[in-house]
């Protein structure tokens, strides 16, 4: 049995998860301005909880993106420096891919359409297949909501597609209706990465950002509300 810590800071919800023999326990935070306060006594509690000391864990899972810039550099950071302290591997994940678990779990899906606002009308988006693991069927990319396409089969999950409901109107897609990107799933796949050998040492620690630009400019927004 190994023992894992997550944390997962890429949207408005901050949480924490502790994979403990074959336990799962799990904390979460909304509402707050800085996931960076609310994340470590998360993770205390949990530790707490368990009866476990950080040291005994075997790895420190964190999403890595993409998702809110400032997010993910958050969970990056703070998982990097929980590493270095404890001398611990890290196991990054794809916040699109842990969403993806989270609609298989929830409503059974197979093939998973995910889509996370990205704001400036884009989303972060991704297709995954489950076929005794998962597989990815298309990357993770940005995308204007209109652009997004995936097989008529697909589940759709992610608050991209109600930020952006008239271009996902017309498409049949099943939806899985409030799924976002929490620790417990990024935990569950941070395990099978660990038992593959898909660890990395701190100093390798990367977000993954698909975007440099995180705002308009106020001549976009001009621009764009005189259109």
């Amino acid at each position: 049995m190994r023992t894992i810590l997550a944390i997962e800071t890429s949207s408005d919800l901050a949480s924490a998860a502790l994979l403990h023999n074959g336990r799962l326990l799990a904390r979460d935070s909304s509402g707050v301005q800085t996931h960076s306060q609310s994340v470590l006594p998360m993770v205390q509690q949990l530790l707490a909880e368990a009866g476990v000391p950080l040291s005994q864990c075997d790895a420190i899972a964190f999403g890595a993106g993409p998702g809110s810039f400032t997010g993910v550099r958050t969970a990056c950071g703070v998982a990097q420096g929980l590493a270095f302290g404890a001398d611990l591997p890290l196991v990054p994940v794809v916040t699109l891919q842990a969403m993806a678990q989270a609609c298989r779990e929830r409503c059974g899906a197979d093939e998973v359409l995910v889509a996370l606002d990205a704001r400036m009308e884009e989303v972060y988006w991704a297709e995954y297949r489950f076929d005794n693991g998962w597989h990815t069927v298309a990357g993770p990319a940005l995308a204007a909501a209109s652009a997004v396409t995936a097989s008529a089969r697909a589940t759709a999950c992610g608050n991209g597609l109600i930020a952006y409901a008239p271009a996902f109107a017309g498409k049949e897609f099943a939806i899985c209706p409030d799924i976002v990107p929490h620790a417990a799933q990024v935990a569950t796949l941070a395990l099978e990465e660990l038992l593959a050998g898909r660890s990395i040492h701190a100093r390798e620690a990367q977000p993954i950002y698909l975007r440099n630009k995180v705002a308009l400019t106020t001549s976009e927004r001009l621009a764009k509300a005189a259109a």
